[in-house]
């Protein structure tokens, strides 16, 4: 499995836990973290990569024009940690949930910096403030705090033997929890940067972790700030997934949802089927282009 993917070269796992420098072949193609790939020998010290085995899914984000790129591949689930500070803003967890129900991965929600819940105000419309509604739809919510109880117990269950990533906007503590996570991150990176005799660029380059609980963590400065890519109607809507049970119920087969006569989502929406904020949210993202 690949750890570090940087320009031609890489850091690769092999299969009884060794680690060795790794070239990409150019008629390969480059593999990103995440990758399970075919190697041979190079030499005492290095491999080559063969062939990239297919992906299960690839993590992606926006680029400056909202063209998609990958980030990372393989992964189980995307931990979304949000804060009191700085309060996320009221689509920020539905643009996490569609993009990342649309790379066929896990979503998980992290309310991180728990022991500042319930000291300020939050305003009108606060995701904090639905975190038991994520709940009801079949969303996992955990509390964290690096500073105190409940500490990050609660995290380890869910990372055990799983390839996971966090994301969330600037100053909810995600560097805070990947410390607490990986109690040996400056040894882990000290191994890699001894394995390539080169560094590993560790503020710019994604790179997997061991977890103690025997789980992968990926840390990429590449998603601090998470930008969603260009994004057709139905990967939106399919991303709200109470819509799916009246999905292909409208009188129209191209129904945007947005209004059209004998729409099923909206009626849905209308009766209390489907929660109204959330059903606002989607219309504000669909206007927004996503």
């Amino acid at each position: 499995m690949i750890l570090v993917s940087y320009g031609s070269r890489g850091v690769v796992e092999l299969p009884d836990g060794r680690r060795s420098e790794c070239r990409f072949r150019r008629s390969v193609g480059r593999p990103y973290c995440g990758d399970r790939v075919m190697v041979e020998a190079a030499d005492e010290h290095s491999t080559v990569v063969t062939a990239i085995q297919p992906r299960a899914n690839e993590f992606l984000r926006a680029g400056a024009r909202q063209q998609k790129q990958v980030i990372a591949a393989n992964l189980d689930q995307v931990l979304i940690v949000v804060a009191p500070a700085p309060e996320p803003n009221r689509d920020l967890i539905e643009r996490y949930l569609v993009a990342i129900h649309s790379l066929s991965i896990e979503p998980l929600i992290v309310l991180n910096k728990s022991e500042l819940a319930g000291t300020g105000t939050a305003t009108d419309g606060s995701p904090l403030g639905r975190l038991d509604e994520y709940r009801s739809l079949g969303y996992e919510v955990l509390s964290t705090s690096c500073k105190g109880p409940p500490g990050i117990e609660a995290l380890l269950p869910v990372l055990e033997r799983k390839i996971s990533i966090l994301v969330g906007q600037s100053g909810v503590g995600k560097s805070s929890l990947v410390n607490a996570l990986l109690p040996d991150l400056e040894l882990q990176t000290g191994e890699l940067s001894r394995v390539t005799g080169k560094g590993t660029h560790t503020t710019t380059t994604t790179i997997m972790y061991a977890l103690p609980c025997t789980g992968k963590l990926i840390d990429s400065p590449g998603v601090w700030e998470y930008g969603l890519w260009e994004m057709r109607q139905p990967e939106l809507a399919a991303g709200f997934i109470e819509f799916t049970p009246w999905q292909g119920l409208c009188r129209f087969n191209d129904c945007r949802h947005a209004g059209e006569p004998d729409c099923a989502i909206r009626e849905a929406a209308a009766r209390g089927d489907i929660r109204a904020w959330r059903y606002q949210s989607y219309l504000r993202l669909l206007d927004q282009g996503c």
